[in-house]
């Protein structure tokens, strides 16, 4: 009787295992049934019918508590894109943008979540092309020694994809490596390795680099092999591999374009926003305002979060933050200092969300870079002030420090500080420069996420540097007097340059007319100083008469 009973118990063990692997199963192929259902159909794009809500992949990993959390959910600014918030802005922007930025809005919404965007529309007008045939846009740079190349590069070496994980390249000398008739070994490099090799003591990469542009295409096009979180900062970042082995810093959608910081809000708890990193990006090169090429690539792109996030990424932490809401979204919040709980998730759309991509530089151990803390650094903190806000002298101590008391480093911080003037951005707490370059180089403009979040306000807080040291660059000077006019108006060049990026419209109208207001505001500043101190002690001559080119000393 005892051994029936025994065996009764093992049989029934095996039952409740047995049923337990079935159900284990069945949840882990039901996603993938219901994706290959009458609404996913492979080459279908009929939209679903009216009353069916949009579905989302079920994630793998979340428990059941993650998903109870969900009560906890709140439509805050933060909460990305509801479809309400989506059409407003699209109403908003195509009110204040014109007949163009309302056609992209209307052909935005005609779309399904998972088709590709159609292109934004091309302006009649090219004042962009006309800009660049003036002669302060076509200056030269010195000529290049080898000093003043970021990499000396053996051409002979091509690169082997196959070995881009290892630290060894292989050398064309190999014939199963041999490369197709008339192609060079520098053709063979993907498009973000020109791009490191392209960087010199001057700029990051040359005024008509092609690569560049091959570049931001890769960007919004290359597969995405894994994704990690990125440690340190305040916020959210991801870092995203490619297929070519690429890399790039995604940040994602957290307000709408019309959205504004509240008033209330310290500059260092704003949000990141991923539109004004790429605005950035084209108000530095595009429309060349300090022609020097000082940001690295940003390209916006539209991001499958469970294609290309959640089923790619090794990051369990991450992972396991990733839940659906109550509209049936797919949504994250990973880990970070600010904003990353259940309150301030990033919902797509149902799987879909904008953010973006900036190329990674150099790898540190390739390629060092010093960390400089910025002299007119505010004091991130909620009562103190910083030094620079209570002594009106200030600049005259920072002139007698190094770098500043010689090199050209002191007009390179009076460049930053008429960028992220024009920008909004308080946020510039460091900069940095490529090491081998010593003190004679360009500072790199990293991080400018925290721009562009006040279009009715004007932060004169921003321009103390240059009021107080009254120094600016004869090239940056002449350069903001000609985008005051109105054949070259600052406004209607960023507009028209931010319209090739994917995600177009990338700012909000009045966030371009906020950029004409603070550019006068910059001129009438300048004007102050030269009438305070003369022409000469104010504007620095970086031309040289001899020949077509900028100096960079002193």
């Amino acid at each position: 009787m005892k051994m029936l009973l025994v065996r009764k118990f093992r049989v029934l063990i095996l039952m409740v295992f047995l049923v337990a692997c079935t159900m284990h199963i069945m949840i882990d192929l039901l996603p993938r049934l219901e994706r290959r259902g009458p609404e996913g159909r492979p080459g279908c794009s009929c939209p679903p019918p009216a009353a069916a809500p949009p579905r989302a992949a079920a994630p793998r990993w979340p428990s059941k508590h993650t998903l109870r959390i969900l009560q906890d959910f709140s439509a805050e600014p933060a909460s990305n894109l509801s479809s309400q918030s989506r059409e407003a802005a699209e109403r908003a922007a195509g009110g204040a943008g014109g007949a163009g930025a309302a056609a992209a809005g209307r052909a935005r919404r005609l779309i399904g979540p998972g088709a590709p965007r159609p292109p934004p529309p091309a302006s009649n007008a090219a004042p962009l092309a006309a800009l660049f045939e003036h002669p302060l846009y076509r200056a030269a740079l010195p000529p290049l020694a080898d000093g003043d190349l970021l990499f000396n590069v053996n051409s002979d070496i091509r690169f082997n994809p196959r070995a881009a994980e290892q630290p060894e390249w292989q050398n064309e000398d190999h014939h199963e490596e041999f490369l197709p008739t008339g192609e060079t070994s520098i053709d063979s490099y993907p498009n973000w390795l020109k791009f490191h090799i392209g960087i010199n003591r001057y700029e990051l990469y040359s005024r008509h680099n092609p690569a560049i542009e091959a570049l931001l295409q890769d960007l919004v096009s290359q597969k995405i092999t894994s994704v990690a979180m990125k440690s340190g900062g305040t916020q959210l970042k991801l870092i995203m591999t490619f297929q070519n082995y690429g890399q790039a810093l995604f940040k994602p959608m957290k307000q709408t374009r019309e959205q504004e910081t509240p008033p209330d809000f310290f500059y260092f708890s704003d949000y990141e926003r991923h539109n004004a990193e790429i605005a950035a990006f084209h108000l530095d090169r595009q429309v060349e305002i300090l022609d020097f090429r000082r940001v690295p690539p940003v390209a916006g792109r539209l991001v499958n979060m469970t294609r290309e996030i959640r089923d790619v990424t090794r990051d369990k932490k991450l992972w396991r933050t990733f839940f659906i809401s109550p509209a049936n979204n797919i949504c994250f919040y990973g880990e970070c200092s600010y904003y990353c709980s259940t309150e301030h998730a990033l919902c797509g759309k149902p799987d879909q969300i904008e953010g973006s991509l900036a190329a990674f530089l150099p790898d540190l151990s390739l390629a060092k870079r010093k960390t400089w803390r910025n002299p007119w650094r505010r004091s991130y903190h909620k009562r103190k002030k910083a030094e620079w806000e209570v002594d009106p002298d200030y600049c005259e101590e920072v002139k007698q420090t190094p770098p500043y008391d010689s090199g050209t480093r002191i007009l390179d911080i009076m460049d930053m500080t008429v960028f992220d003037f024009l920008m909004g951005n308080m946020d510039r707490h460091h900069y940095e420069t490529f090491e081998k370059f010593g003190n004679e180089t360009f500072i790199i403009h990293l991080d400018n996420g925290r721009g562009f979040g006040k279009y009715s306000h004007d932060e004169l807080s921003i321009l103390v540097p240059l009021n107080q040291c009254c120094r600016i660059r004869k090239s940056t000077y002449l350069r903001l007097q000609l985008l005051a006019k109105e054949e070259y108006k600052l406004s209607l060049l960023m507009k028209e340059s931010l319209l090739k990026d994917k995600i177009a419209p990338i700012l909000y109208q009045p966030h371009l007319e906020a950029m004409d207001r603070r550019l006068r505001i910059v001129l009438k500043a300048v004007s102050d100083c030269i009438e305070k101190d003369g022409y000469d002690n104010v504007v620095e001559n970086d031309f040289n008469t001899d020949v077509n080119t900028v100096t960079t000393e002193r």
